[in-house]
């Protein structure tokens, strides 16, 4: 392993710790992966965050394959999908962060109620179709909520969030939990007054260089 490498395993474990520790995650319920050569490093199955060495990361190969010794996140066809028909995107988060999740839980999208949805690169943050956990079909529901967007919400499950590194989509993650606790309470409150598309669109191309890189 060279010095590269070694450091971005530590910097998903970083990442893993943080997502806890910002509350947006909880035990080992989410996941992490960065692009890495032709396929992907990506968290292991089961291992507590706090527990997590270097080299307990997983590289799973362009076809899935990947140390038999090893036991990658079960969600690691989703990531590979993400990574593999995205190629601007180098890594993604995924958590079962608490006022998103409950909107996934009724399959409701995240609409323009503020103008940092743009972070997500559109007026709606989509909620992905369910699938059982792990399947071919729920990459390909993923792979489609995340067409011109970097964030989505999967039915009855969570959030995924993607950047170009791991600060951006942990980052990106946090926003879109953000994002739906004010929907909620908006929603209490009579719904939430939504921007215009072209606001939008305004504002996507200002935040091409917002937030961490």
């Amino acid at each position: 392993m060279d010095q590269s490498e070694r450091l971005l395993r530590e910097g998903m474990i970083d990442i893993c710790l943080r997502m806890n520790r910002e509350g947006i995650n909880q035990g080992t319920s989410g996941n992490v992966s960065a692009r890495w050569r032709d396929g992907m490093l990506i968290t292991p199955s089961g291992i507590p965050y706090d527990a997590l060495r270097p080299e307990d990361m997983v590289f799973v190969g362009p076809r899935g394959e990947h140390d038999a010794g090893q036991r990658p996140s079960s969600e690691w066809r989703f990531h590979l999908a993400i990574l593999d028909s995205r190629p601007e995107i180098g890594a993604v988060v995924h958590t079962h962060s608490l006022h998103a999740t409950a909107l996934a839980i009724c399959g409701m999208e995240i609409p323009a109620l503020h103008y940092m949805i743009a972070a997500a690169g559109g007026p709606t943050i989509r909620c992905a179709p369910y699938a059982t956990f792990g399947t071919e079909a729920l990459s390909r529901n993923v792979v489609e909520a995340l067409q011109d967007r970097s964030a989505c919400l999967l039915a009855n499950h969570g959030v995924v969030a993607t950047g170009p590194g791991l600060e951006r989509a942990l980052w990106l993650a946090g926003e879109v939990e953000t994002l739906a606790h004010q929907y909620i309470l908006s929603l209490g409150l009579g719904g939430p007054r939504l921007l215009p598309d072209a606001e939008i669109d305004r504002v996507v191309r200002k935040m091409q260089h917002y937030g961490p890189r």
